[in-house]
C-alpha cells in the first residue's frame, strides 16, 4: 500500500514546475512517508542462521540438515549465509532445550532435533524444558515409517521366532526420544516380543560401529536411513541384516516379504487399547526430520522461512542430491507439523501411563 502511494505522489510531482504551490506541499509529504519497501533491506541480509542439529555427525538426522543448508540460504530474502552446529545428546533432548531456552527468538536459529521428543514431555520427564506444542515449526523434508531388523547371523528369522526367544537380543539405543528405543519397547509392551536396550550412543553413526563390532544386534532405524545411507545400503546387498517388521500401513515395496506391525497386531489379537497406543507412537515417524525455532520469532520472519524452507525442498539442485541418495522427499509444512504438535501434546491419562513403559529409561 505505501509502495503504491509512494509512486503515485512521485508521478504527479514530475509534472509540476518546482515552484509550484502543489509541488511544494507534495515535496513534504513526500518526506513524511515510509520509505519504499525495495530499498528496505531484509532482516536477513548480512546475518548467518545456524541450524543446531541434535545428533552427531553421519546419521539421518544429520544429513537431512546439512543438504538442506547448501540451499536453503538463496531462498530467504537477504541471502544469509547458513552453518550447522552438531550438538548430540539424550536423543537431541540437549540441542531441544537449547533452542527452547537460549536462542533468541529472532529467526537466526533452527532445530534439527528427534520428532519423538514429545514423549518424553508426556510423561513429565524433568530434564524436558520446552513446551513441544510452542515451538516455532517450519518444515519437514519427508514423512517416514520404520523397521526392525535383526544380524542375519542371529538365530532370529521370523518376527514369531523373536517373540519366542529364550535370550533377548541387544537393541542398539542413543536415548529415550529415538527408535532405536522406543520400538523395541513398544514391541514387548503390545506384542511381547522382549529385547535388552543397549543404551549411551551418541546417534546412529556409533550404532552403526557396534553393530559391526557385535556389541548390538538389533537396531529399527527409520526406512528412510535403512535404504538411503550407507553402511545399510551395501548391508542389505551383502544380507548382513535381516528385517523382520515395518511399521507402515501398507507393506514397502522394498521390504515385500515382511509383515506390518498392524498385520503383527491382527495375528496376535492385540487389544484396541494397545492398537491405540502404537498410533500414538508412530505418529512420530511421520513428522520426518523436523525443523523448528524458538518460541516468538516474529511472524514475518516466521512465514520467510517457511516459504524458503518449502522452495528449498523444490529445488531441483536438492531434488537431485536427494534422489542420488535414495531419499525420498516428501513435505510436510510448518503449518501441518504445528498443528500435529497440539495434537500430540493432547493425550489421556491412560495412554500416557503406557507411555511411560515404552519410554522408560535404557
Amino acid at each position: 500500500m505505501f509502495q503504491a502511494l509512494y509512486d503515485s505522489v512521485v508521478q504527479r510531482l514530475k509534472g509540476l514546475i518546482p515552484d509550484h504551490p502543489v509541488f511544494l506541499f507534495l515535496c513534504c509529504f513526500v518526506s513524511l512517508l515510509p520509505e519504499p519497501l525495495h530499498a528496505q533491506t531484509p532482516f536477513f541480509q548480512g546475518k548467518t542462521i545456524r541450524i543446531v542439529i541434535g545428533s552427531s555427525p553421519g546419521g539421518g538426522y544429520d544429513l537431512w540438515p546439512r543438504l538442506t543448508a547448501r540451499y536453503l540460504g538463496k531462498n530467504i530474502p537477504g541471502k544469509p549465509d547458513i552453518i550447522v552446529q552438531n550438538m548430540p545428546g539424550a536423543g537431541s533432548l540437549v540441542a531441544a532445550n537449547h533452542v527452547y531456552n537460549v536462542a533468541k527468538p529472532d529467526g537466526l536459529t533452527l532445530g534439527a532435533v528427534n520428532p519423538a521428543l514429545y514423549f518424553d514431555q508426556l510423561v513429565g520427564r524433568k530434564e524436558v524444558q520446552f513446551d513441544w506444542s510452542k515451538f516455532t515449526w517450519i518444515g519437514s523434508p519427508e514423512q517416514n515409517e520404520i523397521l526392525h531388523f535383526v544380524r542375519a547371523d542371529t538365530p532370529y528369522r521370523t518376527i514369531d521366532e523373536l517373540r519366542n526367544a529364550k535370550e533377548p537380543p541387544r537393541c542398539g539405543s542413543s536415548g529415550t526420544g529415538t527408535t532405536g528405543h522406543y520400538i523395541p519397547r513398544l514391541l514387548e509392551e503390545v506384542l511381547g516380543i522382549k529385547s535388552k536396550i543397549v543404551g549411551g550412543y551418541q546417534g546412529g553413526a556409533e550404532i552403526d560401529l557396534a553393530l559391526e563390532r557385535g556389541e548390538v544386534v538389533c537396531w529399527s532405524p527409520l526406512v528412510a536411513t535403512y535404504f538411503g545411507r550407507e553402511p545399510y545400503i551395501r548391508w542389505h546387498k551383502q544380507g548382513f541384516l535381516r528385517v523382520l517388521l515395518q511399521t507402515g500401513k501398507k507393506r514397502d515395496p522394498r521390504l515385500a516379504d515382511v509383515p506390518s506391525i498392524n498385520e503383527v497386531m491382527d495375528r496376535y489379537k492385540t487389544h484396541e487399547s494397545g492398537r491405540r497406543l502404537v498410533k500414538v507412537v508412530l505418529t512420530a515417524a511421520t513428522l520426518g526430520r523436523p525443523i523448528l525455532a524458538p518460541p516468538g520469532v516474529p511472524q514475518d520472519r516466521v512465514k520467510a522461512l517457511r516459504e524458503a524452507y518449502a522452495k528449498t525442498l523444490h529445488d531441483p539442485d536438492l531434488l537431485a542430491d536427494a534422489k542420488k541418495q535414495g531419499w525420498d522427499v516428501k513435505p510436510l509444512s510448518g503449518e501441518e507439523l504445528a498443528t500435529s504438535a497440539k495434537e500430540v501434546t493432547d493425550q489421556p491419562q491412560a495412554v500416557i501411563e503406557r507411555m511411560k513403559w515404552v519410554i522408560g529409561r535404557d
